[in-house]
């Protein structure tokens, strides 16, 4: 750990939950940091901060945030007492305190007590969260009336507060919200696993589709197994375990300068593969001559995909649905966030993003 200790220079831009700030740290300067308001409270200019500067240190994983750990000089009054004791987080010194939808104090308890099926929805299962919003745009382009629901598992992010993307796509309406699962927490639904948030999104919120996908921040060792996308297997069995649709938003790249994430990923090849033991619908951009981002995915890349492919789908547990990439730079344009994966926009790499708007066509036609 790296501990520090600043004063609150002045704030900055805030959404849902967080805060953005500048601190004044004695013998360093000045560096940014982010409060989440219910956590800590609200800071103030002036106000004294503990921070945790470990990660920002190193460059990894917090947006080169410093974390605001707590006010000393101004704690926030204590929460009022209500329903609900799943603690998220757990054992933690911020260990947070929330009701699931599914336990006995809830008002949607009855409804998913013996719940044991999602009815068919379909389920787009992916990777990295910059996916989500490229696949919503993807749904919203053929299916305008979609009622879309967003399941943060645990991988990355565990608070969905860091996330401007889910507070805008949720603020605009183009998700019905958050359901965060397991130990991700903060979601205007709670669950205690992917199985309980899946029939959350069906039976609370009467979703007609919905993603799941880990929250920002992706964690990889560069070894076969060292990364947290193989939740990926995990979540397809969820689906098929409750006879819902399970479609695999395909990680792909045209510009990654990693080998193992050049053309298809290793961690979906390997997720797919070997962790999931029940059947998934593979959406595979078929390319439109027509379409200006499919034009700039060269043939060199294009022949590398196919073979890669041709390996993965001798799993005969994955069907593969080619789809036509007619209309994405369009509707990917027209989305409310902006699109980026691994730093890269749409132009950079828009083989990633039409990998996940076709799975987001492919969810659009199955309800």
């Amino acid at each position: 750990m790296m501990w520090r200790k600043g004063t609150v220079a002045s704030l900055g831009k805030s959404w849902g939950e967080a805060q953005e700030c500048r601190v004044m740290i004695e013998g360093e300067g000045e560096a940014k940091a982010l409060a989440y308001t219910a956590l800590v409270g609200q800071p103030e200019v002036g106000d004294e901060v503990l921070l945790s500067a470990a990660a920002a240190a190193r460059g990894l994983g917090t947006g080169g945030y410093l974390m605001v750990v707590a006010i000393p000089g101004r704690l926030p009054a204590d929460s009022k007492a209500g329903p609900g004791h799943i603690v998220k987080a757990r054992y933690t010194p911020l260990q947070y305190m929330t009701m699931g939808a599914d336990e006995q104090e809830s008002p949607w308890y009855e409804k998913l007590r013996e719940a044991d099926s999602i009815d068919g929805m379909p389920v787009i299962v992916a990777d990295l969260h910059s996916a989500l919003p490229a696949a919503v745009a993807a749904i919203r382009a053929r299916k305008p009336e979609a009622r879309i629901a967003y399941i943060m598992d645990d991988g990355g992010a565990l608070p969905v507060w860091f996330s401007q993307t889910c507070a805008r796509l949720t603020e605009r309406g183009d998700i019905l919200g958050t359901v965060t699962a397991r130990q991700a927490f903060g979601g205007e639904l709670e669950a205690v696993n992917i199985h309980t948030a899946l029939l959350a999104a069906r039976l609370v919120w009467e979703a007609d589709v919905a993603i799941i996908a880990q929250g920002p921040g992706n964690l990889g060792t560069g070894t076969k197994w060292g990364f947290s996308g193989t939740s990926v297997g995990d979540a397809i069995n969820a689906v098929n375990a409750l006879d819902g649709e399970a479609i695999a938003l395909l990680r792909m790249s045209s510009a990654d300068a990693r080998d193992r994430h050049f053309g298809l990923s290793h961690h979906s090849a390997t997720s797919l593969t070997r962790v999931a033991l029940s059947p998934a619908l593979c959406a595979v951009p078929e390319f439109a001559d027509q379409d200006e981002l499919s034009r700039l995915v060269r043939a060199p890349v294009r022949a590398l995909l196919e073979g890669q492919l041709t390996r993965m789908f001798e799993c005969k547990r994955l069907t593969r649905c080619d789809i036509s990439t007619a209309g994405l730079t369009r509707a990917l344009g027209d989305s409310p966030v902006g699109l980026r994966t691994m730093g890269r926009g749409l132009q950079e790499d828009p083989l990633a993003f039409l990998a996940a708007g076709v799975a987001g066509y492919a969810a659009a036609e199955l309800f």
